[in-house]
């Protein structure tokens, strides 16, 4: 901290160091010219820089002599305003390109920056188009997914991060079929530890390089370090990006909802929720077996408050000829006997029969028998496209002892958008039945010592994020079996990076019971849905629902 033009030296040698290797892309820290903790605005007003500027120059002239590119994080001094800003440019080989000012910020900058104001940028360039993002612009989806959506094939994130940032990029990255190189510090400053880890991560989620993660001061490297791999432009176009075509904009219009800090729809009382997730394999072409074997499953389950079965509960996803037939009225009479018979709501799904229109469906009963609620498949996969038809609203539903139930069912959470209306709408509870078999997401790469919660290794991607990214808790009720599915049944949680509640998971091959227990509402936590929806930057998500 504390200086200008010896980080800039420091960061010049280092960065010469690298192409003379024959590096063609460099992301840096945040705010690596000045360091971070500054706390108002006098403190840091004489080591803020212009863009273009003092660093900008020192930076130019390497990436000239060796055609490359860099990404770096400063403070930056608009000289029209004299307001200051989180900000991140990008130089390349014809001197300074443009910059990034940090959307999302965190509480530290709030003393001394202001809100970024200019859109998230891609800028064309001779590797690809390349977004930026900053740091706590990770924790929500929709920084990314701006990037994506204007074309980025790579993404520069520059953090000082603890651990949150850090841990949400694999996800970014399988949600819009991106590259993301991130650059952390790996030292302590003013008492805040930066953990390293920093990492590059492939438009499918494989991690390609990662740095140590340092748990503690004990462990902090003042020198920089370097971590490469390459990046393949053959990948530019792949099946996560593939998606972003089958998005739905026509309804997120919630997404643009600014609903803080007065809502008064929202629970305010936190209730305790003993859940269960049921994981079988279901018997293709007789639902009777199946029925069967899941009220053996629940033989000896008591006082639970919630039951989630996995997509078509009854059915499984696989036919063996293409005669597919409603069941809804089936899948609800099960499913009411069992909400009397255990004093429970349950979500069963089923395949529902609407006006000659056929839909993939998941039902909301509550514990007195009654339908509470129906949610349609918003995102369907190809070989829903094959019968059914895509439902076109994701809402939530009231359950008088749980609270706010949000739903959605196998591919919808490629779409971040679904998960991110339902915690406009203060989902508390997102159910999600699936029949997972790897056709979309990841298991976890990531290093998990990242997490003070211990994350099962067969955590996926996908599944962990919507809680992360939503303020709400998910239930993921998945097959298994010899068609393949992959199980992972889950119980994902708001807050594992820094121990606030414990994620749990079942096998990926076993049928399963898996229980779980959880309060609804962190209202005294540093992370909550509360929090995430009065941060959210509305006025910069338009793009989201075009």
């Amino acid at each position: 901290m504390y200086e200008l033009n010896e980080n800039i030296t420091n960061l010049c040698i280092e960065l010469e160091k690298l192409f003379k290797q024959g590096v063609k892309l460099v992301v840096a820290p945040e705010m690596c010219t000045t360091g971070y903790g500054y706390t108002n605005r006098k403190s840091i007003e004489d080591y803020v820089d212009t863009l273009p500027g003092k660093a900008t120059n020192a930076i130019s002239e390497l990436t000239k002599k060796y055609d490359a590119y860099v990404v770096f994080g400063l403070a930056e001094k608009d000289v029209e305003t004299d307001l200051y800003y989180n900000s991140a440019a990008l130089v390349g080989p014809e001197g300074y390109i443009g910059k990034y000012r940090k959307m999302h910020q965190w509480e530290t900058e709030e003393h001394w920056a202001a809100w970024g104001d200019i859109e998230v940028p891609v800028f064309s360039t001779e590797l690809g188009n390349i977004g930026i993002n900053i740091c706590m612009d990770a924790s929500y989806f929709e920084s990314a997914r701006l990037a994506a959506l204007d074309g980025a094939d790579i993404l520069a994130f520059s953090t000082n991060s603890s651990g949150g940032a850090v841990w949400a990029l694999p996800a970014r990255a399988i949600q819009n079929g991106i590259y993301i190189v991130s650059a952390n510090r790996s030292n302590t400053e003013l008492g805040y530890h930066m953990i390293g880890a920093s990492a590059i991560w492939s438009p499918l989620g494989e991690k390609l390089v990662e740095a140590p993660y340092l748990s503690s001061n004990d462990y902090d490297r003042d020198e920089a370090q370097a971590f490469l791999a390459e990046i393949n432009p053959v990948l530019y176009s792949n099946p996560n990006k593939d998606l972003l075509s089958h998005r739905r904009p026509e309804i997120y219009k919630d997404l643009s909802l600014y609903i803080s800090p007065w809502n008064y729809t929202k629970s305010t009382e936190s209730k305790n929720i003993k859940a269960i997730a049921l994981q079988y394999e279901p018997i293709t072409g007789d639902t009777k077996k199946t029925k069967e074997l899941i009220l053996d499953l629940l033989h000896d389950v008591i006082d639970v408050d919630l039951i989630v079965l996995p997509e078509l509960s009854l059915t499984g996803t696989y036919f063996e000829k293409f005669s597919i037939e409603a069941n809804e009225e089936e899948a609800i009479a099960f499913a009411k006997d069992i909400a009397t018979k255990f004093n429970t709501s349950i979500i069963i799904g089923s395949i529902e029969e609407d006006n000659n229109k056929l839909y993939n469906s998941a039902i909301l009963i509550d514990n007195n028998g009654q339908i509470i609620g129906t949610y349609r498949k918003t995102h369907l996969s190809e070989a829903d496209k094959k019968w059914a038809t895509a439902g076109d609203t994701i809402e939530v539903f009231e359950v008088d002892n749980i609270g706010k139930v949000g739903i959605l069912i196998g591919e919808d959470v490629c779409y971040p958008e679904a998960a991110g209306i339902l915690s406009v709408l203060r989902s508390d509870i997102i159910a999600i039945p699936s029949a997972w078999y790897g056709q979309y997401g990841a298991y976890v790469e990531i290093n998990n010592s990242i997490c003070k919660s211990t994350i099962p290794e067969n955590t996926m991607v996908l599944w962990d994020s919507i809680s992360q990214t939503s303020g709400a808790y998910s239930i993921v009720s998945n097959f298994v079996g010899e068609r393949g599915y992959k199980g992972s049944s889950a119980l994902n949680t708001i807050d594992p990076i820094y121990g606030l509640d414990q994620p749990i998971t079942a096998s990926n091959n076993d049928t399963e019971v898996l229980e779980m227990e959880f309060d609804t509402l962190q209202l005294d936590s540093w992370i909550n849905q509360d929090v995430l929806q009065a941060s959210r930057r509305t006025n910069f998500y338009n793009p989201l629902i075009k």
